[in-house]
């Protein structure tokens, strides 16, 4: 009996001997390699903040067009191996909406950009959050002031107003000859209220006068009392620093009245919503903007030809183009820095020179705030934006 134990005992000391060989073995196994530039396969997490509703709709429909042709272009080879996926929202243009969504992206969502907000406004409420967070947030709309300023995760790719605005007023007012200045503000608009006073600067340094200056809000109808004002004023030209919507209803307001002026002001106008409003009364409205699809580079040419193919025939505008070069811009940083951990390929996003955006040659200065060349004049003809000029943009 004793031997027997003694036999069972032995036999169980070399089974859990081998037991713990194994397990050793298992536990000595070299980590497999991690891919290139990460920790995992997982796809790299990109995400889009913009109104996909409500009165700005347009700007974020339209860049997440641009944002969908980057995706499907970056997918067929990968980034460091790994897909592209975007992750959508719509903040209906909301800044309180955005800024939920903003948190959501980086918290639950775990992406490491986010191209939005098309809006200067809702862009410095979310760059607020993106940049605590150490979050690329790079916008493919915002032109105001006081964007990039909020920190090192903060980008834009955009015409800046501040170069933009000097060089459509210098075209209406020493080309044109339209010195008498109607200049309209939008009071509860962020955007609005940067810009105007940009245009007040270029207005006065070109040699023109405002011989009347009015305010309205987002989302007013009826602009009877501005537009009296404006007619007695008697000026040579309307600059409107808001939006498509109102500036079309401003118009046809003015047309009702009798003034002939035409509408000046910036890619806030950018939107088909101007002419479906705006009609007849909207002809001859300039704006800049910091794409065109007319006289395009061989690479924009190959960009509008993929799109039209996408989308029906449809033109690209200015927010799909930079919505389609703000994500390319950000995978190419993250291929060169060999990492998509936003605290290391922000570095080199910084850096970028010279990229042959399709939207224009894009380079970010030390402050990180975006050069862009050409300033495109945009007219309104036949019911569509028209080329009108090209001015260029040196980058020094």
């Amino acid at each position: 009996m004793f031997i027997k134990k003694s036999k069972a005992l032995v036999v169980l000391s070399l089974i859990m001997s081998a037991l713990i060989l194994v397990s050793g073995c298992g536990a000595s196994k070299p980590a497999e390699t991690a891919p290139s530039g990460g920790e995992s396969k997982e796809p790299i997490k990109i995400g889009f903040l913009g109104a996909k509703t409500g009165d700005v709709a347009i700007y974020g429909l339209n860049t997440l067009k641009g944002l969908n042709m980057a995706i499907e272009e970056l997918n067929k080879e990968g980034v460091l191996g790994r897909k592209v996926e975007l992750v959508e929202e719509d903040n209906a243009g909301q800044k309180d909406q955005a800024i939920n969504i903003t948190n959501k992206l980086i918290s639950q969502d775990k992406v490491v950009a986010i191209v939005g907000d098309p809006t200067t406004g809702i862009t410095r409420v979310a760059g607020q959050i993106a940049n605590s967070k150490n979050t690329v947030i790079m916008s493919a709309g915002s032109t105001g002031t006081n964007v990039v300023e909020i920190g090192p995760y903060v980008f834009r790719d955009t015409l800046l107003d501040t170069i933009a605005a000097p060089a459509t007023m210098k075209y209406v007012i020493q080309d044109k000859g339209w010195k008498n200045v109607a200049l309209i503000t939008s009071k509860n608009n962020d955007y609005s209220v940067s810009l105007s006073k940009i245009f007040s600067d270029a207005i006065k340094s070109n040699g023109g006068n405002i011989v009347i200056e009015e305010f309205i809000q987002d989302k007013d109808t009826d602009f009877s009392g501005q537009i009296t004002k404006i007619k007695s004023a008697n000026p040579d030209v309307i600059v409107f620093s808001g939006y498509y919507t109102e500036g079309a209803l401003i118009m046809k307001k003015a047309r009702e009245v009798g003034i002939k002026a035409v509408m000046v002001g910036g890619d806030g106008l950018q939107g088909d919503d101007l002419m479906k409003i705006g009609g007849a009364a909207v002809e001859g409205s300039i704006s800049y903007a910091g794409f065109s699809p007319e006289q395009p580079t061989p690479n924009t040419e190959k960009f509008i030809n993929a799109f039209k193919a996408k989308y029906n025939n449809e033109l690209p505008d200015l927010f799909a183009a930079q919505g389609y070069d703000a994500l390319m811009i950000i995978a190419k940083a993250i291929k060169e820095a060999n990492s998509a951990d936003p605290v290391k390929f922000k570095d080199t996003l910084a850096k970028t020179k010279n990229y042959d955006g399709v939207s224009g040659s894009i380079t970010f200065q030390e402050s990180r705030e975006p050069i862009k060349s050409p300033v495109y004049l945009l007219e309104v003809k036949d019911g569509k934006f028209a080329l009108l000029k090209k001015v260029p943009v040196e980058v020094k």
